[in-house]
């Protein structure tokens, strides 16, 4: 319904309600996938399941840039969004016929946590996506920070002693492998979504290519999920998940650490090509560990807990690596010429490969496999 309206849509402001509602949406979803996992299958089988997921999120990872780019230039922006709406149809069904119900240990919501964390995230969110154009001193971005960590604060202080049934138990983060693989999905989607926006504006502006030659040039690197996600998940069952972490944040950091290296002006794709396979493979091993990680660190009825928390700090840490990116962008380069994108984009990239490192440090302190 949300992407129908958003096709609709007859300016920003009813676009962006739209998209808010979508977001909603989605999610409300994408930590029940996990959960849904998690409980269909049984651990020793839980990686090779985690990893189809990991692969299957490629899939889709890999279609956006392509039926997006082929969608814009072919009918129109809207088309992008009234894709979605015969593929949730067709969906419904399936889901109310097919899917296994469980239930949680909770008799109650815990509303006052949930609204805490809520406009917690929301302020800590709004100040790295608005800083680039207002500042990080304005007194909106500092508003939001003042308000994003004073009601996180209180939501970690409600969890602790206020909640009756938490919805976050706090004592999770007390344990290595959920602590470890929820800061490394920090790390690595601030460091992904990061170069994703700076790699495929890099194809468009830099390199001139058009919004469908960009999507399939980055197929590259979009598609390793596709083909490692599914092996790595099923060798973390048998090998435990810290190397897959390790070796994975590490490619990720050094494939991105080539291509910040490589780009210059007179660069061309196929200097590309190596660094977006390596940085690829590395995303792909991540996927699946940390998932299983922090879904096989607490008890199988808190595994949608797990999931969400995971989910939240993912895109949270997207957010950040989007926004710190785009700062770094705008200090050393500009939109003004492809010359003066590739002087900015550099730098934005030795950031996002930055990011990689870090979590390659918050990695090894990750339990070994039991």
């Amino acid at each position: 319904m949300a992407s129908a309206a958003a096709a609709l849509a007859g300016g920003p402001g009813q676009l962006i309600t739209a998209r808010v509602v979508q977001g909603a949406g989605a999610a409300v979803l994408l930590p029940l996938t996990l959960t849904l996992i998690s409980e269909a299958f049984p651990a020793e089988k839980r990686g090779m399941a985690i990893g189809v997921w990991g692969g299957v999120t490629g899939l889709g990872v890999v279609a956006g840039p392509v039926l997006g780019g082929a969608v814009t230039e072919g009918l129109s922006w809207q088309w992008i969004f009234w894709l979605n709406v015969p593929i949730g149809i067709a969906m419904m069904p399936l889901a109310a016929t097919k899917l296994r119900e469980s239930y949680g240990t909770r008799p109650q919501l815990d509303l006052v946590g949930l609204v805490l964390a809520a406009v917690g995230l929301t302020g800590l969110a709004w100040a790295p996506v608005r800083a680039p154009e207002v500042g990080w001193g304005s007194v909106e971005v500092l508003a939001a920070l003042v308000v994003g960590t004073v009601s996180v604060a209180a939501f970690l202080g409600w969890e602790q002693r206020g909640a009756r049934y938490p919805m976050l138990p706090l004592g999770y983060f007390r344990r290595r492998a959920f602590s470890t693989a929820n800061a490394a999905a920090f790390l690595l989607f601030g460091s992904l979504l990061g170069a994703l926006f700076m790699i495929t504006q890099l194809f468009q502006f830099g390199l001139g290519y058009s919004p469908l030659e960009a999507g399939v040039r980055i197929l590259v690197w979009n598609a390793m999920p596709l083909l490692v996600a599914p092996i790595a998940g099923a060798l973390a069952d048998r090998f435990g998940t810290r190397p897959f972490m390790l070796t994975g944040l590490a490619l990720q950091a050094t494939g991105l650490g080539l291509l910040a290296w490589q780009i210059e002006p007179g660069v061309g794709y196929g200097q590309m090509v190596v660094p977006l396979i390596i940085a690829g493979i590395g995303i792909s091993m991540v996927f699946p560990s940390v998932a299983n990680a922090v879904t096989s660190s607490v008890p199988l009825s808190d595994a949608g807990v797990a999931a969400g928390v995971n989910n939240a700090l993912r895109e949270l840490g997207g957010v950040f690596g989007v926004a710190v990116a785009a700062a770094v962008f705008m200090t050393y380069g500009g939109y003004g010429s492809p010359a003066a994108f590739l002087d900015g984009c550099a730098p934005a990239l030795w950031v996002s490969a930055g990011a990689a490192a870090a979590g390659v440090v918050v990695a090894v302190f990750a339990p070994g496999r039991k």
